[in-house]
């Protein structure tokens, strides 16, 4: 029976936007699949790891297609649609269990599963409150935190990115205690709407990855007590969140560092770069030494064998002397992914934290805890 005949783009393209959260090793098979579905020339693909659930739609508006629902493995669904050439047309069969996919020139034979045994994630609770943003600012204020946070801590809640609704404002925060990353952006909501929810890092990475650069479309987001709704170009995104109390993310920004020092993020970045090159091998003591001195800045690393590597930069710094050891993996992570041309470095002393902002903006601040090498 024939099911669909179109263009493989209207196929791949939605496919593609779900096939992010499907694991190679599931405890459940049909988890690996991705649910197709077609209800009067609406095509709906699904995809689930029991934690979120992502759903594309696209809309078939050239014929009259059969409506249908199944299951179909969504690696190998994707992978064929990939090998074909971009405007090859591919028709869609069901022959008993199997899913055929043909074009002109090639036929292949796909095992299904029923849809009804597709576990879905519904939503049985009402919706907390909501709220409305660009997509662009929604991207940003993720991109901005979501290298901070950390990675397998048993404290669960610091594995995620705190998404906070407070005062028309929305707010990301990500931190391991080590350093910790806040983004900010006016929400337009109203002032006594309050809610915190903390995203998931696989959340977090596959928003980064659907989310749209441009600020002529908006996401909707809705919460609910154990999970958040992301909508947003014809995709819904569906997320536990994580369960826990976030830290008192403000008592760790230190608010008396006068020592300050602006630093352009390429040529910052590149001394970095160079002088991580002696740095120690492993992550717990690669660290930097920071030499701040009247109009100069020593870039200073060495490693176990001794050895090492130093560049100085001319500053624009008239204050009282600063050596501070700083982890070079949380410098970078800044440099790399706050987009600025140029940070504010304010310090209070070697042991203290330093505040990193940019330079006439109040929507971000980075806290570095010092170490020592």
């Amino acid at each position: 029976m024939l099911l669909i005949k179109t263009d493989r783009d209207n196929l791949l393209k939605p496919l593609q936007m779900v096939t992010g959260i499907v694991e190679k090793k599931q405890t459940m098979p049909i988890l690996a699949n991705v649910v197709i579905e077609n209800q009067d020339n609406l095509l709906t693909f699904l995809t689930s790891d029991k934690e979120m659930q992502i759903t594309a739609r696209t809309c078939l508006n050239d014929k009259d297609h059969k409506n249908f629902s199944l299951t179909v493995s969504a690696k190998k669904f994707q992978d064929i649609l990939r090998a074909l050439d971009s405007d090859t047309e591919v028709s869609l069969f069901r022959e008993d269990d199997r899913l055929i996919v043909k074009s002109s020139r090639n036929r292949f034979n796909l095992h299904i599963l029923p849809s009804d045994d597709f576990p879905r994630i519904i939503e049985d609770n009402a919706c907390l409150t909501e709220i409305t943003v660009q997509q662009n600012v929604l991207k940003n204020l993720l991109n901005n935190v979501q290298y901070a946070i950390a990675d397998q801590d048993l404290r669960y809640y610091l594995n995620g990115v705190l998404l906070a609704i407070s005062a028309g404002e929305i707010k990301t925060v990500g931190t391991d205690t080590h350093r910790l990353a806040l983004a900010t952006a006016p929400s337009y909501t109203d002032e006594g709407v309050v809610h915190e929810a903390i995203l998931p890092r696989k959340t977090v990475q596959e928003l980064l990855k659907l989310l749209k650069d441009d600020d002529e479309n908006s996401v909707k987001i809705e919460f609910f007590p154990k999970r958040v709704k992301f909508s947003f170009s014809d995709i819904s995104f569906v997320s536990r969140v994580i369960d826990g109390n976030y830290i008192n993310y403000s008592r760790a920004i230190p608010s008396r560092n006068e020592k300050r020092l602006e630093l352009g993020r390429v040529k910052f970045l590149q001394a970095l770069q160079r002088v991580a090159i002696l740095s120690n091998p492993n992550e717990l003591f690669r660290g930097v030494r920071l030499v701040i001195d009247k109009g100069n800045l020593c870039v200073i690393s060495r490693n176990i064998e001794q050895e090492e590597a130093v560049e100085e930069i001319p500053v624009d710094y008239d204050n009282e002397s600063i050596d501070i050891c700083l982890k070079i993996p949380h410098l970078l992570d800044l440099l790399n992914h706050v987009a600025a041309e140029s940070f504010l470095f304010s310090f209070a002393s070697p042991s203290d934290s330093v505040l990193v902002t940019i330079p006439g903006r109040d929507d971000f601040c980075y806290v570095i805890m010092p170490i020592k090498i």
